[in-house]
């Protein structure tokens, strides 16, 4: 079974940088690997369309260039999406819309391995991770299954409300605050800055922090981590990919644009 590089950096309580991508192109993948820098790849999959044939080509690319995967699944369905995005390679997984602590257990029971040991509800799956069945049900297996990330979202104010509990059923190793989610579920749309939305950011990071679990920040670039940093996060995803094309045609073709209007 393949080493997940992000659950060594959390062993080793390390930093981690990931980046989103909303193309499951195994191209993509690739170009970002060359890149360096990055030490996870962030299928953002609640956003766009895909496939269960373009999870496994993810899988394989990511293995290509030694970068661990994340999928970011819908609220529905959940438990397939994690398991055929685990049985694929992707190793880790972020669920989006948990509110409450049946939610969140259901969470966890879909990533960890069906042992009495472990609790979980992934059994033994003949799918491309485990060698097409080569590696079911061993040892390393199970390990494999363990060794999963399991982040949640926290982006609802039901979450927020019920946040210690939620960390309290044990599994969860990291958080995400969800800024324009939560905004939404207070009755301010778009006003992510609001005071209240601010407040409720940090009360997840620090509580987090204080119950020995992960958050990490979403930036878009290195000088917004400075605040997340000062309240003591080390886990970063930055950056999108449409994002980051959006910004590099408007600044240089526009750039280019007005060169070619003032010649």
């Amino acid at each position: 079974m393949r080493p997940n590089r992000l659950r060594q950096l959390l062993n080793e309580g390390r930093p981690s940088i990931g980046h989103h991508v909303t193309s499951p192109s195994p191209d993509v993948v690739e170009i970002i690997g060359r890149a360096g820098g990055v030490d996870y790849l962030e299928f953002v999959a609640e956003y766009g369309p895909y496939d269960l044939q373009s999870l496994d080509n993810f899988g394989r690319a990511l293995e290509l260039t030694g970068m661990s995967g994340m999928i970011k699944i819908d609220q529905e369905n959940r438990a397939f999406t994690a398991g055929r995005a685990i049985g694929s390679g992707i190793q880790n997984v972020l669920f989006s819309d948990t509110r409450t602590v049946e939610e969140a257990r259901s969470c966890v029971r879909a990533v960890r391995a069906e042992t009495p040991q472990t609790g979980g509800g992934f059994g033994s799956a003949d799918r491309r991770f485990a060698g097409y069945g080569l590696e079911s049900a061993s040892p390393a297996y199970v390990q494999s299954l363990e060794d999963g990330v399991v982040a949640l979202m926290v982006e609802k104010r039901e979450a927020v409300e019920n946040l210690e509990d939620i960390l309290s059923i044990g599994g969860i190793d990291m958080v995400v605050f969800g800024g324009n989610d939560y905004s939404m579920s207070i009755g301010r749309p778009g006003e992510g800055g609001h005071p209240d939305v601010q407040k409720a950011l940090r009360r997840v990071y620090d509580t987090a922090l204080g119950m020995g679990v992960q958050p990490r920040a979403e930036i878009n670039s290195p000088d917004q981590a400075k605040l997340f940093l000062d309240m003591g996060v080390r886990h970063f995803a930055i950056g999108t990919d449409l994002f980051v094309l959006y910004g590099w045609i408007r600044d240089n073709a526009g750039g280019l644009r007005e060169m070619l209007e003032e010649a």
